[in-house]
């Protein structure tokens, strides 16, 4: 079975689409195409097949052009299956299930939830857009042939409209994050990922100005106002800015780090979702500190393995960042952790899952 992923969005190292997803298929014998628009050319790595329409200028182009790029591309492979990440491919997937394609949408987010978080839009169109989507969105979504969700909130959603449809979380590769033996832990603590507003920075920063460590920051400022701003706070000067880090960058800097952060301001889109970064940080061994969602009480707190603030209250943020800087028993909350995952958190479960899809497609 030949089978196409398609993204007009994410790079073509994308941890759910290439290292999980499309791995995970040529492990099981599938001959695995992904098309990506990122302007660093066509390749053939660990036996995945990667096609490069070129990278777009900007949101509106992304929209209008490169997914007509990343289409036309997919006819060209003439696949068996296509599997589609992005909603702005929704059409040209549409469109491939008229041509008597099988086609599979993975989604990623809850996309009508996260539009009424978006800055750029104001109040009355936020929910205009967001109820246009769904509309449009369960529409395709029926008559595709199955539905690849990452979280079961997610899936509950779109069950209603498609019986095909699974949850593959975004759970950790066991062993992938995890440093073997033991490394001296450092006075701090980390955030690795996509750095902006709604992930809670301004407070995690402000924060910082009151802990008896330092913050390593890792990743990438998505608006550089934004930057501008973070980078004058005063508790900045307690924080150790990597910027974009490679994945064993990210493991050393777990391994060194008393605890992982991930303390999202609780918008409609986050209080529900299970943040890939979390599961990273207990495969880890790391103890976590999360937002004081309750679906998040319920994997961390409730587990122990780290705790839950209120991720607006710098008050709470440094309070509990340094009581893991200065209480090293804690780190049995990081064993937990890393117990929690090998027993439920892991990618073995989801990749065989992945796995069954296909080869019931195959049938």
């Amino acid at each position: 079975m030949k089978i196409c992923h398609l993204t007009s969005v994410h790079t073509r190292f994308d941890t759910r689409i290439f290292l999980k997803e499309c791995t995970s298929l040529v492990k099981n014998d599938f001959d695995v195409h992904l098309v990506v628009a990122d302007n660093k050319g066509d390749e053939l790595k660990i036996g995945i097949n990667i096609h490069d329409v070129g990278a777009s200028k900007g949101r509106i182009n992304r929209i209008i052009n490169t997914t007509k790029k990343v289409y036309k591309k997919a006819i060209e492979l003439d696949a068996d299956v296509y599997h589609f990440h992005d909603p702005e491919m929704m059409m040209y997937a549409y469109l491939l299930k008229r041509k008597g394609k099988k086609v599979i949408y993975d989604i990623h987010e809850d996309l009508p939830r996260q539009l009424l978080s978006k800055p750029y839009l104001n109040g009355f169109s936020k929910h205009v857009l967001s109820f246009l989507i769904e509309g449009t969105e369960d529409f395709c979504a029926s008559r595709f042939d199955h539905l690849i969700t990452a979280t079961p909130f997610i899936r509950d959603r779109f069950l209603k409209i498609n019986s095909n449809t699974i949850d593959i979380n975004n759970y950790p590769i066991l062993d992938e994050l995890y440093e073997e033996g033991i490394v001296k832990k450092e006075d701090q603590v980390c955030f690795i990922g996509s750095i902006s507003e709604i992930r809670g920075i301004e407070a995690l920063v402000r924060a910082c100005e009151y802990i008896d460590g330092k913050l390593v920051l890792a990743g990438s400022f998505k608006n550089a106002l934004f930057e501008q701003k973070i980078k004058s706070l005063e508790g900045w000067k307690n924080v150790d800015f990597r910027g974009f880090v490679n994945r064993e960058e990210a493991k050393q800097i777990m391994a060194e780090s008393k605890a992982g952060i991930v303390t999202f301001l609780p918008m409609p889109n986050h209080v529900n979702a299970q943040p890939n970064k979390m599961f990273e940080y207990m495969s880890a061994s790391l103890p976590v500190i999360c937002s004081n969602f309750p679906l998040w009480y319920s994997i961390v707190e409730k587990n122990n393995c780290g705790k839950c603030v209120d991720p607006t209250s710098v008050a709470e943020l440094s309070s509990c960042i340094n009581q893991f800087l200065k209480d090293d028993s804690l780190s049995q909350l990081g064993k937990n952790a890393r117990k929690k995952v090998i027993e439920s958190y892991s990618w073995g479960a989801e990749e065989k899952k992945i796995n069954n899809i296909y080869n019931n497609l195959n049938d």
